[in-house]
């Protein structure tokens, strides 16, 4: 097995140099997603056109976008990437000239399903695909139980990619739950965590925001979550309430229940004085612990 090492990265940086400019707009699409394949990708890439034609540059889709959620639909929606759904991302962030984070799909390779997330960049080029790392293996008596593990495996890396704006780092829904991914991606000089998502009607009211809030301030980055619209005759309800938060834990958007695009405007000089106001970077105590990656 690969040896375990520390990661020799040095503390974020506090200016922002070579970046072309201090503030982006950032959209989250919100998409109410339906049983046929085809419709949930049209809609979607209606939603981009909608989301870049109001000045978004870095736009996400939301977790299980052309399929819905649930371990019997997972072998039946999956393809492999590039592929039908991925092809017409690609082609989107192209006609629109953005950064696309397409939320994630079912993922077919090798026999095996990952539950993926596929960025384009304005050129239409997949620049990263990442799959999800911790499978949702939940057992809340008598409110829900679920196993992804049933059908799907779990990724084995980290995935990030660079942008004019700032760097991102990509998780997926339960994800967010691991603090280690969120400082792993801080040390690797990322300014923006996007997770696509679906937390429950169980999850949702609990630990939704209060998890992205968490991430933002412990690591001063910007968390956003891409939720599905709700859809209360789903076999999976899922929470909605797509969010932006600062790295001082402001929600400074978020959605209700409904399908909709939500805007926010992320300010990376804002982020820098966080950063320097709170130097939590260069107080870390790395002679006493450490955040450790097995593997790059």
């Amino acid at each position: 097995s690969p040896r375990s090492r520390r990661s020799p990265l040095p503390a974020p940086r506090m200016v922002l140099p070579g970046r072309a400019m201090a503030t982006f707009r950032l959209a989250l699409i919100q998409l109410r997603v339906s049983s046929i394949k085809s419709d949930n990708v049209t809609r979607a890439c209606s939603l981009v056109r909608e989301a870049a034609a109001q000045g978004a540059k870095i736009v996400s889709l939301p977790e299980c976008f052309n399929s819905p959620y649930g371990t019997t639909y997972f072998p039946e929606y999956a393809e492999k990437i590039p592929g039908e759904s991925t092809q017409k991302l690609s082609e989107v962030a192209k006609e629109c000239s953005i950064y696309l984070i397409g939320g994630s799909i079912p993922e077919e390779d090798g026999g095996k399903f990952y539950n993926t997330c596929a960025v384009f960049g304005p050129d239409g080029t997949l620049l990263v695909k990442y799959r999800k790392i911790h499978l949702f293996d939940i057992d809340v008596p008598g409110k829900i139980t679920f196993q992804e593990s049933k059908t799907l495996s779990p990724g084995d890396s980290f995935s990030t990619f660079e942008t004019p704006y700032c760097r991102v780092g990509l998780g997926i829904c339960y994800d967010m739950r691991f603090a280690e991914l969120a400082q792993i991606y801080a040390q690797r000089d990322c300014q923006l965590l996007v997770y696509p998502g679906a937390f429950n009607l169980t999850t949702g009211p609990a630990h939704w925001e209060l998890l992205q809030r968490g991430r933002a301030v412990d690591n001063q980055v910007y968390v956003a979550t891409a939720s599905p619209a709700r859809d209360d005759k789903a076999s999976y309800v899922a929470w909605g309430h797509s969010t932006v938060v600062n790295p001082w834990g402001e929600v400074l958007a978020k959605a209700g229940t409904e399908e909709t695009v939500v805007y926010s405007d992320i300010d990376l000089k804002k982020l820098a004085e966080i950063r320097q106001q709170i130097p939590i970077f260069r107080q870390k105590r790395s002679d006493l612990y450490a955040v450790e990656t097995k593997k790059s």
